[in-house]
């Protein structure tokens, strides 16, 4: 339940950024440094879905590579070093208010009342879910949506990995080092996935493929025991037996609900629609990162992102 400030213009603030992976971090940097008073809200631990990558290979200026969550801290630790208030807490709702003849937006935490004059929305996605019989049961259980955080409880395990884009591939061959089998099942004959991740997956001998397959259901009680599988091209119905299953789809945006403006900011896919320079069709309303509609999704592009906005909040404001 959000607790009502007994004076809400204590909490009044120039901007709030919803959300504290790359997108979000690089935008509070920016601001921070414009000695625009910023606050960043963050449900869970700053980095998003960064932190669910083992090594980040593609980020310029680390040529051996660097570990996801070593790479987030030090984005919060710099951001904070020029005055970025980080608050943990969920955004529930943003909403157009009134306040001394001026527009500002109304945030809605799980901690109170908050009010800024620009909102920069990067929340990024969720795992998406196959929908199957089992999955939410189990989830915990041998259903997992993370690698990194999961691996080392699939020991010399046989285990399933669903998906043939890149972090499909890049878990698969981290798990590699816990699991004693790995079976890629992609509902296609060929795999999305960047070409040298490809490479290695093809020659890892710990690592199969079940190709133009799909889940059915996950089976067990209190554990994963077997997954029912179809495969699309001939129909064929089978049970694979596994300790586990790992789940790599994709994502699927997540942000607060706007009420009545969402209709003007989200599109038919549910991203949030922005044109180059971040701004969406809500003066005030700025979003960078995966919550955006775009064609890539990187870390060195959220961050591109992010100080396009700040750098548009930071004009809006003047």
């Amino acid at each position: 339940m959000v607790k009502e400030q007994e004076n809400p213009q204590k909490n009044i603030v120039d901007t709030i950024i919803v959300g504290g992976g790359p997108a979000g971090l690089t935008a509070g940097l920016y601001l921070s440094r414009y000695r625009i008073e910023t606050i960043l809200f963050e449900k869970g631990i700053s980095g998003g879905q960064v932190n669910l990558s083992e090594v980040i290979e593609n980020y310029p200026g680390f040529p051996e590579g660097i570990i996801g969550p070593d790479l987030m801290q030090r984005f919060e630790q710099q951001a904070i070093k020029f005055g970025l208030k980080i608050i943990n807490s969920t955004v529930l709702t943003v909403s157009p208010e009134k306040y001394e003849n001026k527009t500002n937006f109304k945030i809605s935490t799980a901690d109170g009342i908050f009010y800024s004059k620009a909102v920069i929305i990067a929340s990024g996605g969720e795992p998406n879910k196959l929908g199957v019989p089992g999955e939410q049961e189990l989830t915990g259980r041998g259903v997992s949506y993370c690698g990194t955080c999961d691996g080392a409880f699939f020991r010399e395990k046989e285990i399933a990995i669903v998906g043939g884009g890149d972090t499909a591939l890049e878990e698969a061959l981290f798990l590699t080092k816990f699991a004693s089998k790995i079976t890629i099942i992609h509902r296609r004959d060929e795999l999305r996935g960047s070409k040298i991740l490809q490479e290695r997956v093809f020659n890892h001998p710990k690592i199969k493929f079940s190709w133009s397959t799909i889940v059915l259901a996950i089976n067990g009680e209190t554990q994963v025991k077997s997954l029912q599988l179809k495969n699309v091209q001939s129909g064929e119905i089978n049970t694979f037996p596994c300790q586990g299953i790992f789940i790599f789809t994709g994502y699927r945006p997540a942000y607060p609900s706007f009420g009545e403006m969402q209709k003007q900011l989200i599109n038919e896919n549910g991203y949030i629609i922005t044109d180059g320079n971040m701004k969406t069709a809500i003066e005030g309303i700025f979003a960078c990162g995966d919550v955006r509609a775009k064609g890539l999704r990187q870390i060195v592009t959220a961050c591109g992102e992010g100080a396009t906005a700040a750098f548009f909040v930071e004009a809006l404001l003047k």
